[in-house]
């Protein structure tokens, strides 16, 4: 089986997230087809804008947190593209987040890795790590407050609760909200009005307007990285994964 399929038509690349009975969750084959529908769209010289969307009432749900509790969290990154090969991923070209459901976790970590955001009327987003003694350590502790501002994100990072598509929107996280039927139609539509456009321009006017937000993103990825190292070595570690999995609340120790 593919966990992320890739097709392009009209100079519109659609990333497809197909794990519907894991709410898309991100692991060691998600990472890897990621990396390589990656590849082939910024191969692609007729591929101009992407649409990543997801398979299912959910667009992503982070980590797969089994992967994680039965110690094979490395393999949900991969070496150029970071966690789901895709938040650190090193890109030219815009790419539309197309969110068919909620964006939890790593999936509102790659919803801030791309450029643009559509989103379903019923879509939540948030980050709910510290909910299973987690931290967000694929880029959302620095690009969400650059999104929303420091009073709200820190609202989501510390209470891990989420917030609905229409706040995200006031906050200037998301563009566009559609009913959860007319996501992809939406999508779309907005990635039209970027392909008439000319395509180098397009790439060279991302490229500056993201230099104009210069940050040293390795190093924070660096910091994030250390932090969740840190918490793997605690009780409390093991202890949120398999809570998810036993379907109970979990009981910290703060050890």
């Amino acid at each position: 089986m593919t966990a992320v399929h890739y097709e392009m038509t009209d100079h519109i690349g659609v990333f497809t997230l197909d794990r519907p009975e894991a709410r898309n969750a991100v692991n060691a084959e998600f990472a890897s087809d990621m990396e390589a529908a990656l590849d082939a769209f910024e191969a692609d010289d007729d591929a101009w804008v992407g649409i990543v969307t997801g398979t299912g009432p959910v667009f992503c749900a982070g980590a797969d947190l089994k992967a994680i509790a039965s110690g094979d969290a490395g393999g949900l990154a991969t070496k150029r593209g970071g966690f789901g090969g895709f938040v650190w991923r090193e890109r030219t070209k815009p790419i539309i987040a197309a969110l068919n459901g909620h964006a939890l976790a790593g999936g509102c970590e790659i919803t801030l890795a791309c450029d643009l955001v559509v989103a379903s009327a019923d879509a939540t987003l948030g980050l709910p790590e510290v909910k299973r003694s987690l931290v967000a350590a694929a880029g959302g502790l620095f690009r969400l407050p650059q999104v929303v501002g420091k009073a709200l994100a820190t609202e989501m990072i510390l209470t891990g609760d989420a917030i609905s598509a229409e706040r995200a929107r006031e906050a200037g996280l998301v563009n566009v909200i559609v009913p959860a039927d007319q996501v992809m139609d939406a999508a779309r539509e907005l990635a039209g009005r970027i392909v008439v456009n000319a395509p180098l321009a397009v790439q060279a006017s991302r490229r500056v307007m993201l230099e104009a937000q210069v940050v040293d993103e390795r190093a924070l990825f660096g910091s994030s990285g250390a932090a969740m190292a840190s918490l793997s070595t605690t009780e409390d570690f093991a202890e949120g994964p398999r809570a998810f999995i036993e379907k109970r609340a979990p009981e910290w120790q703060g050890r």
